[in-house]
């Protein structure tokens, strides 16, 4: 082994530390290969005896500690160095590098890899480029990754005598100042630029074309102003351009339909204005094209559409007008089409169901009409379906071909009817969203099918009976929402077996997956030889889940992973009545729950005080008694509480913790409920220097308790001395007695005339 120049062992979950490898011996070793591994600890000194290294990669492991060390002035012979996705910490000075004059490939910091495990990052990691002052590397890299290094102000400087970099990757660092054209300009080869998630401002083309370049990202950062007219021009053979996430504006040159390799197109979360130009929508080999929240407007699906070779369309909140018409059909290979939020109308055509490769189709908040085509349910891959927001009718459809279907949302149109059994026999369902629509008669008991379901909505319809207990089934659940409703009946004990938040699985189902365009391998190579393929970490293919969800008593939006931390139940605005079941204590991870405005009654369980993570509890507008649990002090999260107009008794919990954060108006119209914030003290008597002890059953006495025996005899006394009073007056004074007999006999003088002459008119009523 002692011969050994090149050694191998990515991706094998190897762990342990370095030290105890016996890798230090290995001294003729040109390549060291070991990333995608479980090391841990700090880097051996002793590799710096590996003066023959040129390639080392440890990348994608747990390695710890300060890069400080003299460990890589040593490795003068270094070719390739990666050691990305790590957990070393403090800074690291690039000028150690200042030496290596056969250096090439530099990556550092994170390379944002999707399928990287939790806990390799660098986030304490900062590399210094300008240290010290004016140093002149000997090195002409070729590709070089700082990624989430913490670089701060202007590009590296070093950088200014490079002029043979095909990769650069500076993204999610703090850079700012003007785009560095001239980076473009001095390397002519420079094929991959991503200056992602900065604060670079200014324009970003080069005063001169470069040919070279076929992947530029520069989104999330400030740029702004026009698109210059010329950008085809600049970089004619870009086959991936992203400029989301900037300040542009003003009309789309024309002249970007003439990027003949233009393959992906992002200019989304900027502020174009104008039509999308004719030439842009006939460019037959582009395959994904987003320009979601800019001011684009006219008719989009017009007869100048032809892109046969579409994937990805993505369109949502502009101002387009028009129906689907049916040039779209010409990209039947898209997967995901996104028209929400414009103004698009007409009705869902029958031929959407010839797009047989949707995955994703998002036609929300816009004017389309009619009933959901039958077709729509040809599209067996389909995962994710929105139509809310429209004026859609008609009864619910069938879900029986839709196998994949994972998101569905319905909400906020006037489909009418029962919930067909048929439409709930999705079993990979996730998302149920079918609020605000005209749907009636109960919850069909084929709901216990839906074994995955995380999100069920059915709140604003006019569904009624009973809440069926086979919904318990549903043990994935973490949010239900069944508020304004004509429900009836107890509220199911079953649903303390309802998760609502007690997450406990390995993976979050509603983060955003990878996509086949997202990313390619970081490194490819054959012995010491490297060639870095690298695109942009953009999510293109999934649409990203977003439901609402009313909490602290307004509406709140979730989307995209946060849904796998969030949790409530909204059984409010029914007419359930019972007592509220103490199971429903056992959901010691909600975080919203809301029973309010129903019928019911009985005392608030003891063991809500488990409700260890809840920021909502209201169980206002309902017929509750009893005391409010002390217990419930100890809720620690809790941010909005109310068990107003209800029949709660005894003292208000102490202000202390967040119950000191509730005012008068969480507990107001309790008549029998006392404090110092209601203004209404809960013992009034005043107790002498000495008193006598008191029986255990006086101690236990309260305020408000009332002893029956007593109330009844003071209140026949008052009675018989009230009509005591009367008949002696009337003995005494004669004036006031003959007054009182004639008031008598008026009255039933009176009665009898209205008894007789209501009586004539309804015979004369039942004669005609």
């Amino acid at each position: 082994m002692s011969s050994l120049k090149s050694l191998s062992l990515a991706g094998n979950h190897l762990n342990g530390s370095l030290a105890n490898q016996g890798f230090c011996q290995l001294n003729k070793l040109q390549e060291l290969d070991l990333h995608f591994n479980l090391f841990q600890g700090i880097l051996p000194p002793c590799l710096n005896n590996l003066t023959c290294l040129r390639l080392l990669d440890l990348s994608s492991n747990l390695f710890s500690g300060n890069l400080s060390s003299p460990l890589l002035p040593n490795l003068a012979s270094l070719e390739y160095i990666d050691l990305s996705s790590n957990q070393f910490e403090g800074s690291f000075s690039f000028s150690s590098f200042a030496n290596h004059s056969k250096l090439q490939v530099v990556i550092l910091g994170s390379t944002n890899n999707k399928f990287e495990v939790v806990g390799r990052d660098n986030k304490k990691f900062e590399v210094e480029t300008e240290y010290p002052v004016g140093w002149v590397p000997l090195f002409q890299l070729k590709a070089l990754v700082l990624s989430n290094c913490n670089l701060t102000g202007d590009l590296p400087s070093f950088l200014q005598y490079q002029f043979r970099l095909t990769m650069v990757d500076l993204s999610h660092n703090n850079l700012t100042g003007s785009f560095p054209n001239w980076l473009l300009e001095n390397n002519t080869r420079l094929e991959f630029l991503i200056l992602r998630n900065n604060s670079l401002m200014g324009q970003p083309l080069p005063l001169r074309p470069n040919t070279r370049t076929i992947s530029l990202d520069i989104s999330l950062n400030q740029l702004d102003g026009q698109l210059q007219e010329n950008v085809a021009h600049m970089i004619p053979n870009i086959e991936y351009l992203n400029l989301s996430n900037n300040g542009f504006k003003g009309i789309l040159p024309s002249s970007i339909a003439e990027m003949s390799s233009l393959r992906w197109l992002d200019l989304s979360a900027n502020s174009f204005s104008g039509e999308v130009p004719k030439q842009l929508l006939a460019a037959k080999d582009l395959g994904s094209l987003k320009l979601s929240n800019n001011k684009f407007h006219g008719e989009i699906f017009s007869r100048d559409f032809n892109l046969t070779r579409l994937e990805f369309l993505h369109l949502d909140n502009n101002q387009f007008r028009g129906t689907l018409s049916n040039a779209i059909s010409r990209s039947s290979w898209l997967w995901v089409l996104d028209v929400s939020n414009n103004n698009m109308s007409g009705e869902i055509p029958s031929w959407i169901g010839n797009m047989t490769h949707l995955t994703t189709l998002v036609l929300g908040n816009n004017s389309f009409k009619g009933k959901l085509p039958p077709e729509i349910y040809q599209l067996q891959w389909l995962e994710f379906l929105d139509v809310s927001q429209n004026s859609l009718s008609g009864s619910l459809p069938s879900l029986k071909s839709m196998e994949y279907l994972e998101h569905l949302h319905l909400q906020g149109n006037m489909f009418t009817g029962l919930i067909p059994r048929d439409f709930l026999n999705s079993s990979n369902l996730l998302t149920l969203d079918i609020r605000d629509n005209r749907l009636f008669g109960s919850i069909p008991n084929s709901i216990s099918g839906l074994l995955e379901l995380r999100i069920f909505l059915l709140r604003g319809n006019l569904l009624s009976g009973f809440i069926p207990n086979q919904i318990c089934h549903l043990t994935k659940i973490s949010f239900m929402d069944l508020s304004n409703n004509n429900f009836s009946g107890s509220i199911p004990k079953c649903f303390g077996h309802i998760r609502f938040g007690d997450f406990k699985t390995e993976h979050n189902v509603y983060k955003p997956m990878l996509d086949a365009y997202s990313e390619s391998n970081p490194s490819m190579y054959t012995g010491y030889l490297v060639k870095y393929l690298f695109f942009s970490t953009d999510e293109y293919g999934d649409k990203v889940d977003e439901v609402e969800f009313v909490t602290k008593n307004r509406p709140s939006s979730y989307r995209g992973g946060i849904l796998d931390f969030m949790s409530g139940l909204d059984l409010s605005c029914n007419n359930l009545t019972g007592e509220i079941p103490h199971e429903l204590g056992m959901l010691s991870s909600i975080l919203a729950l809301n029973l309010s405005h129903n019928q019911l009654k009985g005392p608030i369980p003891k063991s809500f005080s488990n409700f260890s993570q809840i920021e909502n509890l209201d169980l206002s507008y309902n017929k509750l008694s009893g005391e409010i649990p002390p217990e419930l002090i100890g809720l620690n999260f809790l941010e909005v509480f109310s068990v107003a107009h209800n029949n709660i008794s005894g003292r208000v919990p102490d202000m202390k913790a967040q119950f000191g954060t509730f005012g008068e108006s969480s507990y107001e119209d309790n008549p029998f409920l006392c404090g110092p914030m209601l203004k209404r003290i809960c013992n009034t008597s005043i107790e002498p220097p000495y008193s006598p002890p008191k029986s255990s059953r006086e101690s236990e006495a309260k305020w408000y308790d009332i002893n029956r025996v007593v109330f009844f005899a003071s209140f026949a006394t008052s009675y018989m001395m009230i009509l005591i009073g009367i008949v002696t007056i009337l003995y005494i004074n004669p004036y006031w007695r003959q007054r009182w007999f004639n008031f008598i006999e008026e009255c039933i003088y009176s009665s009898y005339y209205i008894a007789f002459d209501t009586y004539s008119k309804l015979l004369a009523y039942l004669y005609n």
